[in-house]
């Protein structure tokens, strides 16, 4: 991979966990809200600066990713228009609706936006990282390292570019080097902002879940609930390390906290799953159902829960027809990894293997070193009758994290293909 061909020697290696920084607690208000104040006592100053209301619209975005709510969206989106109603098609404000454009997932306007931006301004970083993001979420997975490159190339060692990078490092399977560029994004991180440093710690210990280091990530996660107490991103990962223990109630009460918090579909179906695992299967019913009905809710839009339905679809409620709709739906929509991952699935159970396979394959293609997706990819082979590929699939799920949701499913799987 080109990406970060010298930039990382600029920057200089990271070894080891994350340095600790003095323990900092939480301010009362978050670096977003102060952001927020700070713009609506400048538009209150001055009604008419353009530039007051582009940062109080960044600032809500922001507030939306602190908390998950997504009303902060709609409120950014208001701000915005008075910024082009006063200064018509402005560099930060349609830069700032790009951002908004990727919160709200609605993902092709947010590349067809960022690619106008980045023909008139080609210098600008952060447009970069906006095609990055876009593309990543579509699949297109060769635009999103060549923005990244640039990102790094025009300014060696800044945090959105390394942060980007090591996202992509991650799906062409370089956990390690993943994990060496968001430690260094880390570390030059101000101490002062705090949910940008929670976020990317929270990171780093999915990275290190991710290959079944349960001590590390549990620790990392401590840290970044230290800095952002109750953070919806932390707590869901938390709960990944507490199932991973085998320890599913205290995994719900944690999505529990995150579902109160953010009564998000997703959320619900998280919580409902790991309910059932923890034994509670009436109340993960209950949940299921909720989830359902507010999920089917938003079938058509672009910040959806579809994958989960998907999944509910395949896994739970026995109707795999309904599932392989959806995913069809969501392909033509998106065409990243784990959209992939789930149309396969869909397709299997549907007894379509073949193409099943095909779309395993495209996703595993990317490089990706998933769990989920090599377990899947060894499922597909199996009922596909190509034992010796199934079982190839199920060790490399296991040897990635050997831990992971489908590890004991995996183990099952390997018996039964042994005594065949």
């Amino acid at each position: 991979m080109k990406i970060l061909a010298g930039a990382v020697l600029a920057f200089g290696l990271v070894t080891g966990t994350v340095a600790q920084s003095p323990t900092m607690p939480q301010a009362e208000v978050s670096s977003a809200q102060q952001k927020i104040a700070q713009a609506q006592a400048q538009i209150d100053k001055d009604p008419r600066r353009h530039q007051a209301y582009n940062q109080l619209a960044m600032a809500l975005a922001r507030r939306a990713r602190e908390t998950s709510d997504v009303s902060f969206y709609s409120k950014a989106d208001s701000a915005l228009a008075k910024s082009f109603e006063i200064s018509p098609g402005n560099l930060e404000g349609q830069k700032v609706q790009a951002w908004i454009f990727l919160g709200k997932h609605e993902f092709a306007k947010a590349a067809e936006l960022a690619k106008q931006l980045n023909e008139k301004w080609p210098d600008d970083v952060l447009i970069y990282g906006y095609l990055v993001d876009a593309n990543v979420e579509l699949g297109n997975y060769a635009a999103a390292e060549e923005a990244a490159q640039w990102m790094l190339d025009i300014r060696p060692g800044n945090v959105p570019g390394l942060t980007r990078a090591a996202y992509l490092r991650e799906l062409f399977g370089d956990v390690d080097g993943s994990i060496e560029l968001m430690e260094m994004a880390y570390r030059q991180t101000p101490p002062s902002e705090l949910e940008d440093r929670a976020w990317i710690l929270t990171h780093i210990a999915h990275l290190r879940l991710s290959t079944g280091d349960i001590k590390r990530a549990d620790q990392i996660l401590q840290q970044a609930l230290a800095l952002f107490p109750n953070y919806h991103y932390a707590l869901a990962n938390l709960a990944k390390v507490r199932a991973s223990q085998g320890k599913f109630a205290e995994a719900a009460d944690l999505l529990r906290q995150r579902y109160q918090n953010a009564a998000h579909a997703e959320n619900a179906y998280d919580l409902a799953v790991a309910l059932t695992r923890a034994g509670k299967a009436d109340e993960g019913k209950a949940l299921f159902a909720e989830f359902e009905v507010n999920a089917r809710k938003e079938l058509a839009t672009a910040d959806n829960a579809n994958r989960e339905l998907i999944f509910y679809y395949t896994d739970y409620a026995s109707r795999p027809a309904e599932a392989l709709r959806i995913a069809a739906q969501e392909f033509e929509r998106r065409k990243d990894v784990y959209t992939l991952d789930a149309y396969g699935w869909a397709l299997a159970m549907n007894g379509r293997n073949d193409e099943a396979r095909q779309h395993l394959q495209d996703a595993l293609a990317v490089g990706v070193r998933d769990a989920q997706l090599l377990y899947h990819s060894g499922i597909i082979a199996e009922r596909a009758g190509n034992m010796a590929e199934a079982a190839n699939f199920l060790r490399q799920s296991l040897e990635v994290n050997p831990v992971s949701e489908h590890a004991a499913e995996a183990r099952t799987a390997l018996e039964r293909l042994s005594k065949s």
